[in-house]
């Protein structure tokens, strides 16, 4: 993997983070105000996602070595 490759690697991991981030307030903020639940289990379960997707950019950038 290129250094171009890490770079866009860690652009998209630093948006995933920010997302994810957002996501958690707006969540906290329409609980907060007692939205409806499905709304805020859909944007959970989007969250969820993301956070997957952060998992799969860190391996990426760090993959794991086998000794």
């Amino acid at each position: 993997m290129g250094e171009d490759d890490h770079i866009e690697l860690r652009v998209r991991l630093a948006k995933l983070e920010i997302e994810h981030e957002d996501l958690d307030h707006a969540i906290d903020a329409l609980i907060q105000v007692g939205t409806d639940n499905l709304r805020i289990q859909r944007l959970k379960k989007k969250k969820l996602s993301i956070k997957d997707e952060i998992a799969r950019v860190r391996d990426e950038l760090l993959p794991d070595i086998i000794a």
